[in-house]
């Protein structure tokens, strides 16, 4: 997990099927090209890092059905429908797909269905306390070492403990093991599933999966059409954009208007109402006897406390989001613009299917891949002016752990109310987390406002990030502090 956001072949494909795709798509020749996508990524005399070339162009072009916008769970339509089948689709299509993730089944490995394995390193001891201890009698032995039976054993982690050799190992299946909520588990065919009554959208399994094989479907192909229509386009930039790439905010927004975006708008802008919002909260969730209140900026927190949390949900802040704020600011400012949020998380997303304001979203990775495709040196551009003016400090810092709860705080101190607030931080959501704000419902609570983040490190940290997280974070500080504008 550690190297997560390190480069690897796999993010590279990524990206690369996405640039394909947009440019294609800029070309005008979507449909009469997108079937060649596989054999031009995979070339003939490419190196096959599965079983044949031919596997390796079949994941590829499963990745460019889900970069199209739809799931990979109907087997039959899949197998039998043609890239190009697709992309007609995609370019009728009214709304985008509901659900936002789904899984490659040829790329998923379908990972060991036991997380504890037996290794050489075993001696077949007399003592055999694996065997003893074992709850299920789950463990055999042949004349060479111990074996564990996959359809008896519950995972408990006993032989582990106590083999004498430390012989056997834990064994993770990558994307079950990141996924905070459970909502991960092999089907009778020992492939991975996603349960969307427990899944917080939170992208962790795509960038825990060394396969590539959880992908999410992109509103990409949407976002084109509004660019390349006759109406007028909004780009709202979350304030994490500020690491991503290596040059200034205000080429960027240049940048943004040479792809076709009409109007530019950082999201910090509306990190400043949220946090004014969640200030006001606080001292009126104070003066009433609560003792905490938790932000509300992370929409996959939120989902967990609805789904997971439940006695913690009285305690979230009523406050919108910051994308929710400014898609309203903006919405009401250019009414007929279509509007598209570009951040580093998934769960926004699934946000902004049910936000009226926010008509489309996509990531980083996806805007890079809308650069490479038209062309775009955004180094080389000039420089362009926000739309509707520039955020605050303390807004644009919101993307760190501990940005949230620091903006916050200063408003309160400029009303004079500061030392009321003792801030407490999830940096991080995993399966402890739930139980951990369970636990500060019970009012065992270190703090009374709970910033909470699913990313560790925060929103720079997020799925659809860029830049390495430790760059991000000193660039975007650079930017927090010159407060350019």
């Amino acid at each position: 997990r550690g190297n997560m956001f390190v480069d690897n072949r796999m993010t590279y494909l990524k990206r690369e099927v996405m640039a394909a795709v947009a440019s294609l798509f800029f070309e005008n020749k979507l449909k009469e090209e997108i079937n060649r996508i596989p054999t031009k990524i995979i070339p003939r005399n490419s190196v096959s890092h599965r079983c044949c070339v031919e596997k390796d162009r079949e994941i590829i072009r499963q990745r460019v059905i889900a970069s199209l916008g739809f799931g990979l769970e109907d087997e039959k339509l899949v197998d039998e429908s043609l890239l190009s089948d697709f992309a007609e689709k995609a370019l009728d299509r009214i709304s985008p797909d509901e659900q936002i993730l789904s899984f490659i089944d040829e790329a998923c490995k379908a990972c060991v269905r036991v997380n504890y394995y037996v290794t050489e390193v075993c001696r077949n001891c007399v003592a055999k306390p694996c065997i003893t201890n074992c709850p299920k009698g789950a463990i055999s032995s042949d004349e060479k070492k111990a074996n564990i039976d996959s359809s008896k054993c519950v995972n408990c982690g006993l032989c582990l403990k106590m083999c004498p050799y430390h012989a056997i190992v834990y064994v993770p299946v990558p994307c079950e093991e990141a996924c905070p909520a459970g909502a991960i588990s092999k089907n009778a065919s020992g492939k991975e599933e996603i349960d969307y009554n427990k899944c917080i959208h939170c992208g962790k399994c795509i960038r825990a999966c060394p396969f590539g094989a959880v992908v999410e479907k992109s509103q990409i192909v949407e976002v084109l059409k509004s660019l390349t229509g006759s109406g007028k386009t909004t780009a709202l930039i979350a304030p994490a954009i500020a690491g991503q790439f290596p040059f200034s905010m205000k080429q960027l927004s240049a940048g943004l208007r040479e792809i076709g975006f009409d109007y530019v708008v950082e999201v910090a802008l509306g990190a400043d109402i949220t946090a004014e919002t969640e200030a006001e909260e606080f001292i009126e969730r104070m003066a009433s006897g609560d003792s905490i209140m938790g932000t509300s900026c992370c929409p996959a927190y939120v989902e967990a406390v609805k789904k997971h949390a439940k006695a913690f949900q009285k305690y979230v802040s009523h406050a919108k989001t910051p994308m929710s704020y400014t898609a309203s600011m903006t919405r009401e400012k250019f009414p007929d613009a279509v509007n598209v949020f570009i951040g580093p998380c998934i769960a926004k997303r699934h946000e902004g299917l049910r936000d009226d304001n926010v008509d489309y979203v996509i990531t980083f990775e996806e805007l890079g891949a809308l650069f490479i495709a038209k062309g775009i040196d955004v180094s080389s551009c000039g420089e362009s002016d926000f739309d509707l003016g520039y955020a605050s400090p303390q807004g644009r810092n919101f993307p760190v752990s501990g940005g949230v709860a620091a903006a916050v705080k200063k408003i309160l101190e400029d009303k004079g109310k500061g030392a009321e607030l003792i801030p407490a931080y999830i940096n991080g959501f995993n399966k402890k987390s739930i139980s951990l704000l369970n636990i500060y419902a019970s009012g065992k609570s270190p703090g009374n406002l709970i910033e909470v983040m699913s990313c560790e490190g925060g929103c720079i940290c997020g799925p659809g990030v860029i830049a390495n997280p430790k760059f991000a974070a000193n660039k975007l500080k650079e930017y927090v502090d010159s407060k350019e504008d």
